[in-house]
């Protein structure tokens, strides 16, 4: 350790410390999940729904796109409505009519509103009360309330068919006709529906809030914000602003400031150093990272669309073939795909560089093996999304070689299983590259940092085979985010930044103790917050005050370091007039200065906006969320893999030369186009949800009869702007890209020549 030892010291103490939280609180989360009855019935003893067929109702939801057609519990898409919230509305409003006819021998709406009052009184109570005996596993309902479920059921089984009284109300949530054809299993996935509004609504023992901390909004049954809820709402923001307060004193009085820069060297050190065959190799990774990456911004211009024309594309009906489910899944499992691809070649590039400019045996072997394995799962997982979706798939084999229904990690078990080999397989490949250079002397600090982050990324995709099937929601959805948030946010980070300070120093662009320095703190600050901030996804998700608070006050320390990042912006632009070769790599640094630009937009204002526990609760599955998502996925991890993917393409295409014209549009457009679409349609859209969120419900902020007024087509039209704009800069950039692929190559590695070689 070196004279780094109090960085170490922290950043074990911090990982200690924040892992001990996450996996405490996780604990919890199982202990304290939703039941699910293992009957739901009748005072009369008509059993209505079984733990099983819940279960199976929640595999049937997952088969026809799962959180891509709609969202549970707020998590997934926004143009079908939340389920769970509308579900319970629905039969809210069927309860009040059934008790009306049976009390007044009339609708709800035709009797005075003394009489009103009372029956709302009798439904809020009745709703809230817990009857779940755990002793019989028996959830017990009145008739009343079962005729308000069967009328509930009725709509959503002709919504999920072909019924032609609701072709209208398909088309506006973009459903393709005949979505579910079964009808066993339209009645099955009722029930799933069921139990996510039962959850919702009952109150947990023991407190006066519902299993899902009061969510959703919905006054009918007094569903509003907690105390709790409100509480660290407040100590979250003054958490945030503590920690930034810390880290400016920190920045001002810890940083060293009498270190000047090193003198960079004459030319380019990299350039100098001769390829091997595993880095020539890394050409076909960069087409194929720039194929998904055009194939994924083609598809949200077309996924985008089907929010104004639920089943058409100007006109031409293309759902049943290419559903927005479908389309919409594709566009996400894309940009992953690209997105870790982009990480993966820069890996790659850099291990013989680390291994002193040598391949490890049979590296190239190892090289062309996973690329072909990356296809296979790329290939395998898509076709498997659409013969899920298209329900030609057999049920059985649905969530191992179909879709799993839960974003991000839609495709199917078998597929992820390959996705988990291919990164184990890149850790491999990566480890012999740099084992080896732990024998070298000099300051292994940085290195240590590399393989740390290397070996968490190989092995922390993992943690999305902690659930099944028929895994509990709340449950899945703690594992889920720890892909989604720890393995993509947390750790793909790290990595990042400790790749981006190995290679400035290796050019010589900065000292090894300052990359060093930097990295170690950044890596303490993005764990301190992003490993318990995790449980900032789970407010509603079936847990309890206890993940709220940590959740809450945690994810607010993740804002905390990214209001330095203007400074780190300031030091990538910087490196450009460092050294007159540094010209060549322009376009790779211009891409990290906009990396930290979103990080500070996307990630920490837009994503702080929707962070505080009582934000969540009204915004939770609104348009604001995408804004948070766009603006943090591409304009951060997306312009990092470009970054590293145009890095890499410099020095494997030694004598290309970027094209300015040809870059200036590429990345202005990507940038302008980004901007446009939140700025003129997705924010704009988001608030005006926001608002009816606060004053009606969330079941009418996403709501048929709010979505569709004119004002807010409009605003979806006015998107299709933005998308062009961003489709102009991605193909540039993919153009700039298989152009410098399809170029000049470099020559083979002299025999023997090694990196230090070259250096003398």
């Amino acid at each position: 350790m070196g004279n780094y030892r109090k960085l170490w010291f922290t950043l074990i103490g911090v990982l200690i410390v924040t892992f001990s939280l996450l996996g405490y609180y996780g604990a919890e989360v199982y202990r304290t999940a939703p039941p699910i009855p293992a009957r739901i019935a009748t005072a009369g003893g008509e059993v209505l729904y079984t733990h099983d067929s819940i279960l199976d109702g929640q595999t049937a939801w997952q088969s026809v796109g799962g959180m891509q057609l709609g969202s549970i519990w707020g998590h997934g898409a926004y143009q079908a409505p939340d389920w769970t919230a509308d579900w319970l509305h629905r039969e809210l409003l069927n309860w009040l009519d059934v008790a009306a006819e049976r009390t007044h021998g009339k609708p709800f709406a035709d009797i005075g509103a003394a009489a009103q009052a009372v029956l709302r009184d009798r439904m809020k109570t009745e709703y809230r009360t817990n009857t779940y005996d755990p002793a019989t596993g028996v959830a017990t309902v009145s008739s009343t309330r079962a005729d308000a479920i069967a009328k509930t059921a009725l709509y959503y089984d002709q919504l999920f068919s072909d019924a032609p009284a609701l072709h209208k109300t398909r088309e506006h949530f973009a459903m393709k006709e005949n979505t579910l054809p079964s009808a066993e299993r339209r009645a099955q996935m009722m029930g799933f529906f069921f139990w996510t509004a039962w959850a919702a609504a009952t109150e947990r023992p023991g407190t006066t809030a519902t299993y899902t901390n009061n969510w959703p909004h919905e006054p009918l049954i007094g569903n509003k914000p907690t105390a709790e809820n409100m509480v660290w709402s407040v100590m979250s923001v003054v958490v945030m602003m503590a920690g930034v307060g810390f880290l400016v004193w920190g920045w001002a009085f810890l940083r060293k400031h009498d270190e000047a820069d090193p003198e960079p060297p004459r030319q380019d050190p990299l350039a100098r150093v001769p390829l091997t065959p595993s880095q020539r190799a890394l050409g076909k990774y960069l087409f194929l990272i720039v194929a998904l990456f055009s194939f994924q911004v083609l598809l949200g211009g077309f996924t985008a669309h089907y929010t104004v024309e639920g089943q058409q594309f100007y006109g031409i009906d293309v759902s049943q073939w290419f559903p927005y489910s479908l389309v919409r899944t594709w566009h996400i499992q894309s940009a992953l795909f690209w997105i870790a691809s982009g990480f993966l070649a820069a890996g790659l590039f850099l291990a013989p560089l680390i291994n002193g400019g040598k391949d490890p045996a049979y590296q190239k072997l190892g090289v062309d093996i996973l690329f072909w394995a990356l296809v296979v799962v790329v290939v395998g997982s898509f076709a498997g999304n659409y013969l899920a979706i298209a329900q030609i798939m057999p049920p059985e084999w649905n969530f191992w070689l179909g879709h799993q229904g839960y974003e991000y990690v839609d495709l199917g078990r078998l597929w992820q299983i390959g996705k988990f080999t291919g990164v184990a397989f890149w850790l491999v490949l990566m480890l012999r590259g740099i084992l080896p250079a732990f024998r070298q002397p000099g300051d292994k600090n940085l290195l240590a940092l590399l393989s740390a982050s290397v070996i968490a990324i190989g092995l922390f995709y993992g943690a999305g085979f902690f659930y099944g099937e028929r895994t509990h929601l709340s449950v899945m959805e703690y594992w889920r985010w720890w892909v989604v948030h720890l393995w993509v946010e947390g750790f793909f980070e790290v990595f990042a930044t400790t790749a981006l300070a190995f290679i400035f120093s290796t050019l010589g662009l900065v000292s090894v103790r300052m990359a060093t320095t930097a990295s170690l703190a950044s890596a303490s600050l993005f764990m301190l917050g992003g490993v318990p901030g995790t449980f900032h996804h789970l407010y509603f998700a079936g847990t309890t005050t206890p993940v709220m608070a940590v959740g809450a006050a945690f994810s607010a320390l993740e804002v905390v370091p990214l209001v330095v990042l203007g400074h780190e912006a300031w030091e990538h632009w910087r490196l450009q007039h460092r050294a007159p070769w540094m010209a060549r790599l322009r376009w790779p640094l211009m891409c990290f200065v906009a990396v930290a630009f979103w990080n500070m937009l996307g990630a920490g204002v837009f994503g702080f906006m929707i962070n505080p526990p009582i934000s969540l609760y009204y915004v939770q599955g609104l348009n604001t969320t995408p804004v948070h998502a766009h603006a943090a996925l591409f304009g951060v991890y997306g312009f990092l893999a470009l970054g590293f993917t145009l890095l890499v393409l410099r020095y494997i295409r030694p004598q290309l030369v970027f094209s300015d014209r040809l870059m200036a549009t590429g990345f202005w457009w990507l940038n302008a186009g980004l901007v446009l679409m939140i700025a003129t349609s997705l924010l704009p859209i988001g608030l005006f949800q926001f608002h009816a969120s606060v004053s009606e419900g969330l079941w009418y902020a996403r709501g048929e009869a709010f979505m569709q007024q004119p004002f807010i087509q409009t605003l979806r039209w006015v998107r299709t702007f933005g998308d062009v704009v961003f489709i102009v800069g991605a193909l540039a950039v993919a153009w700039q890209v298989v152009s410098g692929v399809l170029g000049s190559r470099a020559p083979a590695v002299p025999a023997g020549a090694t990196l230090a070689e070259t250096r003398r």
